[in-house]
């Protein structure tokens, strides 16, 4: 969606609650020492219990993770854990709606209708007809995560679909209240969560099993926490035995007595060139050539895109501006630090970028970009 809503609670810790982007951030002086390493799909590292390479397991878990649209801005995760098609999902996703739409991985839209929800735990399930005899994501049912444990949480920040980053389980048991919910014996985390992420699952990195919902995150520094499933499994099992007749009256995540706060189009901005490079630096050039606006495909073909990164080894952006035009357009300029091959030789060159950043169909794209190099390594300067 265009704009996340974020609901913000000052408690002895600070809590702050995306409504629109669908994830609950907490303000607190937790040292930022854990970190997860951004990721998009084609890691050539294989998994010691499965065999399968880290892309396999990443592929498999996400077909089967979804977006999820309730309306009035709201947007979040959620993803298939049943024959039935019932998804599970954060209660604050869905608060307040009976029926939600559902944007799968292959670029269907379907149907989805809240068949349980809690006013207490923040956990729900929507059925999605369309998802029906679909094979779902395996559960780890009876044995809880420990710290150490490698983990991907998967998931739809600021609507960039099926974004996935890594880290470790690090910390066990964490506990705390954003009214109406409880959240109680969570896993903490360091695979980075953003807006959008609450719902969605977090998954061993060895196996793609579910060991949580991910549900909450640091405002700042690379922490989240999520919900382990073994502890909500009854529950939702219960609900899609006997879906709920009558959902629970709930005023939404805008009307629990939060502040809001939206994110800024800066934020958007610079979240969009950001998760661009993070998928060139993963050989992901269908992904990246998807977040070009269409002026810019027309100009340029994905062989033609795609033959241009070829020799890129790895972006890292050194710095980066965002100047807002208006509410809907951006300006980014960043520097960044390529390593790329030429000639047969590795060269390391820094490039500054322009890009003009927009929304076309309601999805925020790179309009246009521009580039040009400010500094290379001596020895290769004497070839050009």
């Amino acid at each position: 969606m265009r704009k996340g809503t974020w609901l913000s609670l000052i408690m002895s810790v600070a809590f702050l609650l995306f409504g629109a982007g669908a994830v609950v951030f907490i303000r607190s002086e937790i040292p930022k020492q854990l970190s997860g390493k951004p990721l998009l799909a084609v890691s050539e590292s294989r998994s010691e219990k499965t065999g399968k390479p880290l892309k396999d397991v990443i592929y498999e878990t996400q077909k089967l993770v979804v977006m999820i649209e309730s309306g009035n801005g709201k947007q979040g995760s959620g993803f298939l854990y049943n024959n039935q098609g019932d998804l599970i999902t954060n209660a604050h996703v869905v608060s307040g709606v009976h029926k939600v739409k559902i944007h799968t991985a292959d670029a269907r839209e379907l149907d989805g209708e809240v068949i349980g929800i809690s006013t207490e735990t923040d956990i729900a399930v929507v059925r999605v007809p369309g998802l029906v005899g679909e094979k779902p994501l395996k559960m780890v049912r009876n044995k809880k995560a420990e710290i150490g444990d490698e983990v991907m949480a998967i998931g739809s920040p600021l609507g960039f679909q099926n974004t996935v980053t890594t880290g470790i389980i690090s910390g066990l048991g964490r506990s705390f209240k954003i009214e109406p919910y409880s959240y109680k014996d969570l896993y903490q985390i360091s695979a980075p969560i953003a807006p959008g992420n609450s719902g969605g699952p977090l998954v061993r990195r060895d196996t793609g099993e579910v060991l949580g919902i991910n549900s909450a995150g640091i405002e700042q520094g690379s922490i989240g926490f999520s919900i382990p499933i073994v502890n909500v499994l009854a529950t939702v099992e219960a609900w899609s035995s006997k879906p709920m007749e009558v959902l629970p009256e709930q005023e939404g995540t805008n009307g629990n007595g939060m502040v809001k706060q939206e994110a800024t189009m800066s934020e958007y901005a610079s979240y969009l060139v950001t998760h661009f490079y993070d998928s060139l630096n993963n050989a992901d050039y269908v992904y990246a050539y998807s977040l070009l606006g269409g002026s810019w495909k027309e100009l340029k073909s994905y062989d033609e895109f795609r033959e241009g990164y070829m020799l890129t080894r790895n972006v890292v952006i050194d710095d980066m501006h965002v100047t807002v035009n208006n509410d809907q357009q951006a300006t980014v300029t960043a520097i960044i630090s390529v390593d790329e091959r030429v000639g047969g030789k590795n060269k390391l060159s820094k490039y500054q970028v322009i890009y003009e950043v927009g929304y076309e169909n309601d999805q925020l794209k790179l309009i246009t970009g521009r580039g040009k190099v400010i500094e290379q390594a001596a020895h290769e300067k004497e070839q050009h």
